[in-house]
C-alpha cells in the first residue's frame, strides 16, 4: 500500500512536468532500481551514497568554477570597456592638445560634456617639466609630477603607449587614485608632456551589487606579472598596503579557472574557486573568486542529512528509501530549473549588461512565428526602448519597433531562432517615429526564448562619424584631403563607367609658392594656400570638387563630362582666376598655376593611374614654361619613364662597376708624338653593349649621379696610370673631363688627391678639362678650387672653347694651361674663309696668354695641314685616332699622319 501511494505521488510529480520527460525517465529508473535492491545490498547503498555525495560536491564545485568564470568574463568585459574608454579619453586629449596647443582647455571641454567631470574621475595635462597646465580637477593641489612613474616612463619611452599604474595618493587631489597616462609630442616627435587620467579604484570594482559580490567573494585586477592593482572582498575595497592576496597567484594563460587553497594564497586563509580573464589589448587580468565554504555549505548540509537518512534507511529501508529518493528527485529537479534560469540570465548579461530583455515567440494559427513578446527585461533595457519596465513587459516587438526597423528586428530575431545566435548593429526607430537610435544587439537562444542584450551606441556612431569627417578634411584649407580622394575616386569612376560619361582630374601645382613660403615664412605660405583653395572653389563648377593632396598641390575632380573640352574650360577658368595677385597680410604676391589633366577612360581606368598621369601632365607644363595647362601625353610620359629607367640603370651600373675607360690621343704638331690622352667613359651595358656618353651623361648631370660617376672616372684613370707605370715605360698625362656639378657639390682637389695617393700617381700625369660654363659658376669659389689644383701640379684645360661665354679676362684670371677649340670651328676651316681667321685669332690670343692650343675633331688631312700652317700646337680627332681601349702599354709615337708629310 505504501509503495502504491509513493509511486502515485512520484508519477503525479512527473506528469505535472511533461516538458522534462527525459529528466523524469532517468529519475524513474534510478528510483525503481534503488527500491528493489536496497534491502539486499545495504553496503552497496552506502557506497552509492558516498558516490552521490562526491558527485554533488563535484557538481557544486563545477558550478562554482563556472560561476566564477562567468563573473570573471563579465568583469573583464567591463574592465576592458573602462580601459578602452579611458584610452579613448587620453587619445582625444592628446590629439586635441597636439593640434590646438595651449588653446586646448580641459576645463571648458569638461563643461561641454565631451570629457567626464564626475567625482573620482579626473583628467589633467602636465608639460614636459611636470607642471600642471590644464585639468578637470576643481581645485588641484600645487605639485610637480616629474618624479611620478606615469610621467617618467612616458618621458623615457620612445613609443606611444597607455601607462596603467597602481593605486597611489594623487599629488593634485590627495585622493587614492589609479593613474593612466599617454605622452604628448611636438611636431618633430619630441616629448612635450603627459596627459593623465586619474580614477579612484572604486570606479573599477564597485560595479557589481551585493547579490553578486557578497560575504567573502573576491574581485581583483592584476598585471600580467600577477601583481595586484585593485582588490575587493565582499563590500571591502583594499588599498595598496593591505591586500587579500598573500603571494603571486599560480595562474597562466589569457583565461582559466582553478581551486586555490587559502594557505598560502589568501590572507584570510579561505579557499576559493577562482577564474581569470585577460583583457584584450591592455594586458590586465580580471580575477574573480568564490568562497569555498559558501559554495559547499549547502552540500555539507545535504551530506549530513544524507547520512541521517541512510542510517534510518538501514533500519527502515523500504519505508524511508522512497522518501529519500523522492527528496533527491525533487532536489535534482530544482537544480535543473536553477541551471536553466542561470543559463538564460548568463546569455542575457554576457554582452555587457547595458540592457536586456527576454523575447518569447508568438505563433499564428499556422504554427509560424508572427511576433515576439517581451516576457522580462531590466530597467536599462526598458529605458533604451523608451518604456518603463512594467509597461514593456507583455508588449510585442511590432508595437515597440516601427516601420523598416520593426521588419529588420523581426528578421534578425527569426534568424536567431533558427541559428541560435545573432550579434550586430541595427539602426532602429524606437518609441516614436523620430526616435532614431543605433543599437548593438546580441541575441542567443538558451531555451525556447531569446535572450537579447542591447547597447545604445548612438553617441559612439556620432563620434566615429565626426572622426571620419576630420580624417577626410585638410585642416589648413578645409578642403577634402588625400584620404578623401582615395576613398571617393573608385566610386566616382564606377559611376562614370556605368553612365558612359567622362571624368577628368586636374592636377594643380602653384607656381611661385615655394619662393613666398621660403622668403615670407610659413604663416604667409599657409595664408596663400587658404586663399588659393577659395579661388579654386570659385573657379570650378558647382558640382565639382577641389582636393588638397599636400604641400602646394591640389586636384580638381570634374565629373559628368561629355567632351574633353569641358575639362579645358575649367582649367582656363582656374588660370584666369590666378592672374590677379593675392592680397596677403605681408603684401601683394603673384602666384600662377601649372595644370595637368588626365581623362577617364582615355588616360587610365583606375584612380592611381589617373592621378599619376595628371601629375605627369602637370610636370610637362612645369618643364615647358609653367602657368598653363596640358592634357596627358603618352609620348611625354614614355620619355619621362625612359629617363627614369635610364637613371635606375645608371645607379645599378655605378654600383656594379659597369663603366670602362677609353683613351683618345692628343698629338704634338711638331714632333708627331702623343703629348696626352683624353679619358672618355663608356658604359658597358649588359644588353645594349658599349653605350656612348651622349646617351647617359645628360641624365647623370640632371640626377646628380655625375658626382659618383666622376669619382669613379678619377679612380679608374689613376688605377690605369699606376698599371702602366709598373711596366717602366715613359708616360704621358691623361686628361679628365670634370662637370660643373662636381665643383658645386664636392671638393674636386681633395677627391683627386685621395686617388693619386691611393695609387701613388704623380699629379703631373693628370690634366682636368673644364667647359666654359663651368668657369661661369661661382667665380670666386671656382678660382680658389682651380688654384688649389694648380698648386698640386695638375694641368688645367678649357674644353670646347668657343661654345660658351668666357672672356679674355676670365682666361687670364683663372690661368689655364691649355685651350681646346671646339670641333665645330675645326670643321669650318675647309668650308669658310673666316674659319681660318677665327682660328688664327684664338691661337694668337692663347699664345699671348702662355696657353697651348688643341684643335678638337680633326677628321681630314686638309684640316691637319691647315692647322699646321696656323701654328696650332696639338690636334685630336678621328683622323688622328679613335678612342682606344686600354692595353698593357700606353701608346707612344703616333705615325698615322707621317706618311702625308705633316710632321
Amino acid at each position: 500500500m505504501m509503495w502504491y501511494r509513493m509511486t502515485s505521488r512520484i508519477s503525479r510529480f512527473w506528469l505535472s512536468n511533461p516538458d522534462e520527460s527525459g529528466f523524469v525517465r532517468h529519475s524513474t529508473l534510478l528510483l525503481v532500481a534503488w527500491f528493489i535492491v536496497s534491502l539486499m545490498v545495504l553496503a552497496t547503498g552506502w557506497a552509492t551514497l558516498e558516490k552521490s555525495l562526491r558527485s554533488q560536491k563535484q557538481a557544486a564545485e563545477t558550478t562554482a568554477l563556472r560561476h566564477a568564470e562567468l563573473l570573471a568574463d563579465a568583469y573583464a568585459e567591463r574592465l576592458h570597456r573602462s580601459l578602452q574608454a579611458i584610452d579613448q579619453i587620453t587619445l582625444y586629449v592628446k590629439h586635441g592638445w597636439e593640434k590646438a596647443g595651449t588653446s586646448f582647455h580641459l576645463e571648458s571641454i569638461a563643461e561641454s560634456g565631451n570629457i567626464a567631470a564626475s567625482a573620482g574621475f579626473y583628467v589633467s595635462i602636465v608639460d614636459r617639466y611636470g607642471f600642471l597646465l590644464s585639468s578637470t580637477i576643481l581645485n588641484p593641489l600645487p605639485a610637480n609630477a616629474r618624479n611620478r612613474a606615469y610621467f617618467s616612463q612616458q618621458e623615457r619611452s620612445g613609443t606611444d603607449f597607455l601607462y596603467i599604474g597602481y593605486p597611489v595618493q594623487g599629488i593634485f587631489t590627495n585622493q587614492t587614485v589609479v593613474h593612466f597616462s599617454r605622452k604628448l609630442m611636438t611636431e618633430d616627435g619630441s616629448f612635450n608632456g603627459v596627459v593623465i587620467v586619474a580614477v579612484e579604484p572604486s570606479f573599477f570594482i564597485t560595479q557589481f551589487d551585493e547579490g553578486v559580490i557578497n560575504n567573502n567573494r573576491l574581485l581583483t585586477i592584476l598585471d600580467t606579472d600577477r601583481t595586484v592593482h585593485i582588490a575587493r572582498v565582499g563590500e571591502r575595497i583594499f588599498d595598496a598596503t593591505h591586500q587579500p592576496v598573500s603571494n603571486l597567484l599560480p595562474i597562466s594563460g589569457t583565461k582559466g579557472q582553478k581551486i586555490l587553497p587559502g594557505e598560502p594564497w589568501f590572507s584570510d586563509k579561505r579557499s576559493r574557486y577562482v577564474a581569470w580573464h585577460t583583457t584584450e589589448g591592455y594586458g590586465m587580468i580580471a580575477l574573480a573568486g568564490i568562497d569555498q565554504q559558501e559554495v559547499l555549505a549547502p552540500y555539507e548540509g545535504q551530506r549530513h542529512r544524507s547520512y541521517l537518512y541512510a542510517g534510518i534507511a538501514s533500519a527502515l529501508l523500504i519505508a524511508f528509501s522512497l522518501f529519500g529518493t523522492l527528496a533527491f528527485a525533487r532536489l535534482r529537479w530544482r537544480k535543473h530549473q536553477l541551471d536553466a534560469m542561470r543559463e538564460t540570465y548568463r546569455a542575457a548579461t554576457e554582452g555587457g549588461q547595458e540592457g536586456f530583455y527576454i523575447a518569447r515567440p508568438v505563433e499564428n494559427s499556422d504554427g509560424h512565428i508572427a511576433d515576439f513578446k517581451f516576457v522580462d527585461c531590466n530597467e536599462r533595457g526598458a529605458t533604451i526602448l523608451r518604456h518603463r519596465r512594467n509597461e514593456l513587459i507583455g508588449k510585442t516587438i511590432r508595437t515597440v519597433y516601427h516601420g523598416d526597423a520593426g521588419k529588420g528586428t523581426m528578421q534578425l530575431l527569426r534568424h536567431a531562432m533558427t541559428t541560435g545566435h545573432f550579434a550586430g548593429e541595427i539602426e532602429a526607430r524606437i518609441g516614436d517615429p523620430s526616435g532614431l537610435s543605433w543599437l548593438y544587439v546580441t541575441v542567443s537562444k538558451p531555451d525556447g526564448d531569446l535572450a537579447v542584450t542591447l547597447r545604445d551606441i548612438s553617441d559612439i556612431k556620432k563620434h566615429v562619424s565626426e572622426l571620419e569627417r576630420r580624417s577626410n578634411e585638410d585642416t589648413l584649407t578645409g578642403l577634402p584631403n588625400r584620404l578623401w580622394i582615395n576613398n571617393y575616386l573608385p566610386g566616382a569612376l564606377e559611376s562614370a563607367r556605368h553612365s558612359g560619361k567622362m571624368l577628368a582630374l586636374l592636377f594643380i601645382d602653384l607656381d611661385g609658392f615655394k619662393s613666398i613660403n621660403d622668403t615670407m615664412g610659413h604663416e604667409a605660405g599657409d595664408e596663400l594656400l587658404r586663399n588659393a583653395g577659395h579661388r579654386l572653389k570659385d573657379a570650378i563648377r558647382p558640382h565639382d570638387y577641389v582636393v588638397r593632396i599636400g604641400g602646394d598641390e591640389f586636384v580638381v575632380i570634374v565629373e559628368n563630362m561629355a567632351h574633353k573640352i569641358d575639362a579645358a574650360h575649367v582649367a582656363e577658368r582656374i588660370l584666369k582666376s590666378f592672374q590677379e595677385s593675392f592680397r596677403l597680410s605681408k603684401g601683394m604676391h603673384s602666384v600662377g598655376t601649372s595644370i595637368g589633366i588626365s581623362v577617364f577612360p582615355e588616360d587610365g581606368q583606375d584612380a592611381d593611374s589617373l592621378l599619376k598621369n595628371a601629375d605627369m601632365a602637370m610636370y610637362a607644363v612645369k618643364t615647358s614654361g609653367k602657368r598653363n595647362y596640358q592634357f596627358f601625353d603618352v609620348h611625354f610620359a614614355e620619355a619621362v619613364q625612359s629617363k627614369h629607367q635610364c637613371e635606375m640603370e645608371l645607379q645599378y651600373a655605378l654600383e656594379h662597376d659597369q663603366f670602362v675607360m677609353h683613351y683618345q690621343p692628343r698629338v704634338d704638331m711638331t714632333s708627331g708624338e702623343i703629348s696626352s690622352m683624353e679619358a672618355l667613359v663608356r658604359w658597358a651595358h649588359p644588353t645594349r653593349g658599349l653605350v656612348d656618353p651622349s646617351a647617359f651623361i645628360p641624365v647623370a648631370e640632371e640626377t646628380g649621379l655625375i658626382i659618383q660617376l666622376g669619382e669613379q672616372v678619377i679612380d679608374k684613370v689613376c688605377a690605369q696610370l699606376a698599371f702602366w707605370a709598373r711596366t717602366g715605360q715613359k708616360l704621358v698625362p691623361i686628361s679628365i673631363n670634370v662637370s660643373p656639378k662636381q665643383f658645386q657639390e664636392i671638393d674636386v682637389a681633395d677627391t683627386l688627391a685621395l686617388a693619386l695617393s691611393r695609387y701613388h700617381v704623380p699629379a703631373s700625369l693628370i690634366e682636368l678639362e673644364l667647359t666654359e660654363s663651368t668657369m661661369m659658376e661661382n667665380r670666386p669659389a671656382m678660382a680658389d678650387a682651380l688654384h688649389k689644383l694648380q698648386a698640386m701640379g695638375v694641368t688645367l684645360l678649357v674644353d670646347d672653347f668657343g661654345t660658351g661665354y668666357s672672356s679674355l679676362s676670365q682666361l687670364q684670371e683663372l690661368d689655364f694651361d691649355v685651350l681646346k677649340v671646339d670641333k665645330a670651328f675645326t670643321a669650318r676651316l675647309e668650308k669658310h674663309p673666316e674659319g681660318k681667321i677665327f682660328f688664327t685669332a684664338i691661337i694668337t690670343m692663347a699664345h699671348s696668354l702662355g696657353m697651348r692650343v688643341v684643335a678638337e675633331g680633326v677628321e681630314t688631312l686638309e684640316q691637319l695641314k691647315s692647322l699646321k700652317e696656323l701654328h696650332c700646337d696639338e690636334v685630336q680627332g678621328y683622323f688622328i685616332s679613335r678612342p682606344l681601349a686600354p692595353s698593357e702599354r700606353q701608346p707612344g709615337t703616333y705615325d698615322t699622319a707621317a706618311g702625308f708629310g705633316v710632321w
